[in-house]
């Protein structure tokens, strides 16, 4: 039996190296999709790559830990990373990749950061941009003051649900994934359901800004006990993650439950509550919203 060779991608570090590439193979006619990861890649994300091969000539799969999204308080310097394994997961999915975006980092504009004696003319924003105002909350990208100022916002859909607890994030999500479809310029662009609420968020920045671009959803990828796949699960104890499955069983409940008549939202969210605090865990939030 003969094995077919794995597909090795092009890597590329440099935005300008990345955007003469896409354009390239625009040039040649080929379309372009787009899968942005922070990389420490799962199933999950070999699941988007397949996706985006039934939508695209040709698959870019980003790989760039975002720090415009954490707050310096949030797990930045602990978020897991294997750039090495990342690429070994992409080559065996089968058709693999044709390029692996991995800039440094998409805000560092060195010798563009304001010196200090600039500062008495930066007025801070109202959600306390300025790091060393100690206003507000702040991103790593500002803490660190590395000359990036332009955020993207989709104001309403980036409140409540997580966006209570992590008020910058939807900002951070935005931006740099307006920065990656600026770079790469895809015809296609691959987001997991997972994260449901950055998903409507990138579809109505799409629209609302312009952007030639379609968004694709890919269906939540599960291990076998039920959790949902995820770069974080690696930090999960035994323990953890045992009260972690309480989220989706909570949520099975809950389905159920309306199926079968529940009509009150109320009731829903103390079906959800009351699940996983008996399971031991603790609960950020829970809605039921209308898709």
């Amino acid at each position: 039996m003969i094995m077919e060779a794995k597909k090795e991608p092009e890597i590329i570090t440099d935005k300008d190296q990345m955007r003469k590439w896409s354009r390239a193979m625009r040039c040649d006619g080929k379309s372009i999709a787009l899968v942005p990861t922070m990389g420490y890649l799962h199933q999950g994300h070999s699941s988007l790559v397949k996706e985006a091969h039934k939508h695209a000539d040709l698959t870019v799969v980003s790989i760039n830990v975002n720090p415009g999204q954490f707050s310096p308080s949030e797990d930045l310097s602990t978020y897991p990373c294997d750039f090495n394994g990342d690429i070994l997961k992409l080559m065996s999915v089968p058709g693999g990749v044709d390029a692996v975006f991995h800039p440094y980092n998409l805000y560092d504009y060195k010798n563009n950061s304001r010196s200090s004696k600039d500062d008495d003319d930066v007025i801070p924003m109202i959600d306390g941009s300025k790091a060393s105002e100690g206003k507000g909350a702040v991103s790593c990208v500002e803490e660190k003051d590395l000359g990036h100022e332009t955020w993207v916002r989709v104001e309403r859909l980036e409140k409540g649900l997580c966006g209570n607890s992590r008020p910058l994030f939807f900002r951070g999500v935005a931006t740099v994934v307006t920065k990656l479809f600026n770079i790469v310029e895809p015809d296609v662009a691959v987001f997991g359901k997972k994260d449901y609420q950055q998903w409507r968020i990138i579809q109505s920045m799409v629209r609302d800004l312009d952007f030639s671009i379609r968004i694709i959803a890919s269906e939540i990828v599960r291990d076998n006990d039920g959790l949902a796949v995820s770069s974080r699960n690696v930090h999960l104890s035994v323990e953890e993650r045992k009260k972690a499955l309480s989220i989706s069983r909570a949520l099975s409940k809950a389905k159920l439950s309306a199926k079968e008549g529940q009509k009150s939202s109320k009731q829903l969210k103390e079906l959800v509550i009351q699940s996983i605090e008996k399971a031991g865990g603790k609960v950020d939030y829970a809605e039921v919203r209308q898709q």
